[in-house]
């Protein structure tokens, strides 16, 4: 939005909120804002989720989950995903508002995205996030922030960037636990991606983490919404609470002693909306002194700022016009199923993929998430009108074909509950009569959003953590009895985290990646198998063996942890991924322009298929002047090559993302030797280096 019109909703905000009592204003706080009919105020609910797709509101196109859309290194394409969802934000928001309808899940307001670090591979919501990297991160959060808001005349809806900040588990622990973190940890790894969302992207909301920092609980924090936020990155939108987290003040962080205290607490240091309750007590800590009526008024003039930007108040805005009909269409279902595709890593392929169904006879495809909705869908997910699994997306490969498909569930995807569901739902029989039968079998595993998720959702044990990084042991049966026969293996993966798959992972012939993958999943996979599109998708995270050594998960220090201070090897590292074709860089050059390193090299596609792949470039410092990161993601970029053809590839690195954080948590461009790494396999499978000395 253009700076004028910003600041003539933020007037009219105002003088609306002047009209009102301070008990009218304070009710305007509360994420189930009442209408104010005297005023012309239609109720509005400000709780809505967009993680992949519109959810909790019935029918929606269900894209792939954050941590698969991450998989694409592809900031168009999430700013694509990111504009249809508002589209069909808006097209039921028309429809539903005009029905009178204006209840939970019903706004423009869409809690989203998580821009949180996957700083440890057992935090249970990792997947809702862009993985591990701040670099990919920030660039992925904005596209989204981007897609979301619009470039229009008003706010197409509007995006919330959470949860601020060092949030990323244990999620047992999350309502009491107190992140510490060194300044270095949190101005390198933990902010940077809510910065940009702030001062690049203009996110217009900033969602508070239910754990404390250094101390402080988030959502009342003055170094995070009053130093940082408001003070060094000049935010101008509004903060909102995690839901509830105002009562874990007084409940379980004990800084406070009453929910009165910690209205006050959250409304002095700047939380503007309360998801929960406990703003029901602003007028008492007003009548008890403990905040004034103007700190009142400021966050209802924030609030109503936001909801005038959206166009709430004018019956011309353009958005009005999005027709029901925009919602869940067959081109925003194509989106998907491309997606998805774009997001799938091929980690291992000893040259079965692309299959030729032409020439095989029997398939089986085998496993408990073969047939699984779940995993299609993740967490914060709308409701598809039509779900297309992974053993839907193989069966109509076979029946375009004419082979013979044999399925079987294969057994438990966990542990069992007791002797007699293990008794129960044993297939290793059936299992092994199939393998045996088939010229190729496709093994479905992994883990589905009942093994990882948020505190409190349907997971196994109820904190949503991860206990182990393997496979369940029914699934590792089911495994081995397969593998026994002898027959062709492609392993089929489903999640949305680090799983170690080894051994399994070098006797099968094929390993594919397909995460969380929407509603579109099968027929993404199916397109890949068969080759009607190359695999072009990049880890986002590192997956570790479960034989490497993690530090403490209540321990927020990053030394140890992910491809940019790990020294052990892991199974696979981040950024890493196969195609059907080879790719090879040369000729890099670089030098100094100003406040540029203006680089160039050459990309040849040597391989007989076309394809996209990812560019990467790490940086490394060569000196030895502080703890420093083996070397650091600071650009990449998807393109497409067709096969025998190469591409100049050129790109800038501003100097900026040659600094480095110090100790004290401020940055500095050091000199010396830099190394700038190229590749599209990850910072283990280096290709080409460039050396530079900066001053």
């Amino acid at each position: 939005m253009e700076k004028k019109k910003i600041e003539e909703c933020r007037q009219k905000a105002a003088a609306l909120v002047a009209q009102m009592t301070l008990e009218e204003a304070a009710s305007q706080l509360r994420f189930d804002a009442p209408a104010i009919p005297r005023l012309g105020i239609p109720a509005y609910n400000w709780w809505n989720e967009a993680l992949h797709g519109v959810a909790r509101a019935g029918a929606a196109t269900v894209f792939p989950q954050a941590i698969a859309m991450a998989a694409m290194f592809d900031t168009e394409g999430v700013e694509k995903i990111a504009d249809i969802i508002s589209t069909e934000a808006r097209a039921k928001y028309n429809a539903q508002s005009a029905q009178g309808d204006r209840g939970i899940f019903k706004g423009l307001t869409m809690w989203s995205p998580n821009i949180n670090i996957f700083r440890d591979p057992r935090w249970g919501r990792g997947h809702e996030t862009y993985g591990e990297d701040p670099y990919l991160t920030g660039a992925l959060g904005k596209a989204f922030i981007r897609g979301l808001q619009g470039d229009g005349e008003y706010l197409k809806a509007t995006a919330c960037a959470k949860h601020f900040a060092v949030h990323s588990g244990p999620e047992g622990l999350r309502h009491e636990f107190d992140a510490r973190v060194s300044q270095k940890d949190l101005w390198e790894t933990y902010l940077p991606a809510f910065e940009e969302a702030v001062t690049e992207a203009h996110v217009e909301a900033v969602m508070g983490a239910y754990n404390r920092t250094n101390g402080e609980p988030c959502c009342g924090s003055k170094t995070l919404l009053v130093d940082i936020l408001r003070g060094k990155w000049h935010f101008q939108g509004h903060v909102v609470s995690d839901c509830f987290a105002l009562a874990d003040f007084h409940e379980h962080h004990m800084v406070t002693k009453t929910a009165t205290e910690s209205a006050a607490l959250a409304m002095t240091n700047g939380c503007d909306l309360n998801c929960g309750v406990t703003y029901m007590y602003l007028l008492k800590a007003c009548k008890e002194g403990l905040i004034g009526e103007d700190l009142i008024r400021q966050a209802a003039i924030r609030l109503f700022t936001t909801r005038y930007k959206l166009g709430l108040f004018d019956e011309d805005c353009s958005y009005n016009k999005i027709p029901f009909e925009e919602n869940d269409s067959a081109g925003h279902r194509q989106a998907a199923r491309e997606a998805a595709a774009k997001s799938m890593v091929l980690l291992e392929n000893n040259g079965i993929l692309p299959l030729d169904f032409s020439k095989l006879s029997h398939v089986g495809v085998i496993g408990p998430v073969a047939d699984s909705r779940k995993v299609l869908e993740a967490n914060y997910n709308g409701t598809s009108s039509h779900f297309v699994t992974l053993l839907d997306g193989i069966r109509e490969l076979c029946e375009e074909n004419q082979v013979r498909l044999y399925y079987s569930p294969g057994g438990l995807l966990n542990e069992p509950a007791n002797p007699f569901e293990a008794m129960f739902e044993n297939r290793i029989g059936d299992v092994k009569a199939i393998a045996c039968r088939s010229d190729v079998v496709f093994l479905c595993v992994g883990l589905d959003p009942t093994m990882e998720g948020e505190e409190g959702n349907e997971t196994t044990d109820g904190t949503g953590d991860k206990q182990r990084l393997g496979l369940s042991s029914p699934q590792k049966e089911m495994c081995d009895a397969v593998f026994s026969t002898g027959t062709p293996v492609i392993l089929l993966v489903t999640g949305g985290s680090s799983i170690d798959i080894s051994p399994y992972n070098k006797m099968a012939a094929a390993v594919l990646y397909t995460w969380y993958s929407g509603e579109e999943g099968g027929h993404a996979a199916a397109d890949l198998i068969s080759g009607k599109q190359s695999p072009s998708g990049r880890l986002p995270i590192t997956i570790y063996k479960e034989t490497n050594t993690l530090p403490d998960f209540t321990d927020y220090a990053m030394k140890g942890r992910t491809y940019r201070y790990m020294n052990e090897k892991p199974l696979y590292s981040f950024g890493y991924g196969l195609s059907y074709t080879n790719f090879v860089i040369t000729d890099p050059k670089a030098h100094v322009e100003q406040d540029m390193v203006v680089c160039r090299a050459r990309v040849f596609n040597i391989g007989p298929r076309p394809s996209d792949t990812v560019l990467q470039v790490y940086i490394r410092y060569e000196g030895e002047a502080f703890e420093k990161p083996l070397c650091s993601l600071k650009h990449f970029q998807r393109i497409h090559i067709e096969a025998g053809a190469e591409k100049m590839w050129d790109f800038c690195l501003p100097l900026n993302r040659f600094e480095s954080v110090l100790e004290d948590g401020t940055s500095r461009l050091l000199p010396g030797q830099y190394t700038i790494l190229l590749t599209d396999r990850g910072p283990l499978e280096i290709q080409a280096k460039i050396q530079v000395s900066l001053s």
